[in-house]
């Protein structure tokens, strides 16, 4: 293939998936939103500050330009952190025809809102072909060309079957659906347990209580997903359990690390700048309880993490009155 793709974000996980579109021979232009940063990578040919140690094929383009970016860009891969999203999609909505399908890469809900990232694009692009990717993968290992596995859901089936196709091959697999809300809160939702899990391991809890949140964790995920519309097949796959796994028990995941941290007492500022790029599952763990509280669902694991982020509980008073619930039925 010799045609465009503009992926929009050019940190570790953007720049990832530039590495593994460039696989496939297309033409990738990676935007970002730092013209030093960008830069830096046109010069060195490598993402220094994000993903270190990969060098950027011939066919990667990075660019500074938004509109140099998306022009004649069949399809465009939004890989920034959730709280940027409408502000760039108010960028680009001058810049793009209804012809170019939009996906986007980003884990998490708008804040101010609590909308799903396709409830954003729905009012600020209504006509455009669009889709979500998510899945077990790690920034890393993608960049290395190690297997892995995503879910890949949009609104439109042959768009969806087409962008899938640009991103497989070379150990690479991309599932199809049509269950966009399933795929958007598997990868917002582990973001919140991944905290829990890595609290536990932080405070010195072992495999038993790790194996205990992330099973009833998903049981909370399946709850709020099925009252929102998810189909329980997607929370149990590749975007809802198979990135729980990932996101839960290996220290490459941010959201983990965090909890890792606040479990060994550092404040959710302190854990936020040691882990040093963005926490989703930070803002998404308040989004998911305001959900949460105006459907009347009752997700213990998810409201203490809230309570620990945002009302200032020690992390051991969360534990204790998770141990102390009244008894009940599985």
């Amino acid at each position: 293939m010799s045609e465009n793709v503009a992926v929009l974000g050019a940190g570790s996980w953007g720049t990832a998936l530039a590495i593994q579109l460039a696989r496939s021979a297309l033409q990738v232009r990676l935007w970002g939103h730092e013209p030093a940063h960008i830069e830096r990578l046109q010069a060195l040919r490598e993402n220094t500050d994000y993903l270190p140690g990969f060098k950027l094929a011939d066919n990667i383009d990075p660019v500074a330009k938004l509109e140099l970016a998306v022009t004649n860009a069949p399809f465009l891969l939004i890989a920034i952190p959730s709280k940027g999203f409408r502000s760039l999609l108010k960028e680009i909505k001058p810049l793009i025809s209804e012809n170019q399908a939009l996906f986007w890469a980003s884990k998490g809900f708008e804040i101010e809102t609590g909308m799903l990232l396709h409830e954003v694009i729905d009012q600020e692009l209504p006509r455009h072909r669009y889709g979500v990717i998510s899945g077990p993968t790690f920034a890393t290992e993608v960049a290395r060309g190690l297997p892995a596995a995503i879910a890949c859901a949009g609104n439109d089936v042959e768009t969806t079957a087409a962008f899938a196709e640009r991103l497989r091959g070379h150990h690479f697999r991309a599932y199809t659906t049509e269950d966009i809300v399933g795929v958007e809160l598997g990868g917002a939702l582990k973001n919140v347990l991944a905290i829990a899990v890595g609290v536990a391991d932080g405070l010195g809890f072992g495999a038993n209580t790790r194996a205990a949140l992330m099973t009833r964790g998903l049981s909370e995920i399946m709850r709020l997903g099925t009252s929102l519309g998810a189909h329980q097949e997607t929370l149990m796959g590749l975007a809802g359990l198979g990135d729980i796994i990932l996101t839960c028990t290996d220290d490459q995941s941010r959201n983990r690390r965090f909890g890792l941290a606040l479990g060994k007492g550092k404040t959710v500022s302190q854990a936020e700048i040691e882990v040093g790029q963005t926490v989703e599952g930070l803002r998404a763990a308040k989004a998911i309880y305001n959900k949460a509280q105006q459907l009347g669902l009752d997700l213990p694991i998810i409201q203490e993490v809230y309570r620990v982020l945002y009302q200032g509980k020690d992390p051991h008073d969360a534990v204790r009155d998770l141990e102390n619930r009244p008894q009940g039925h599985e």
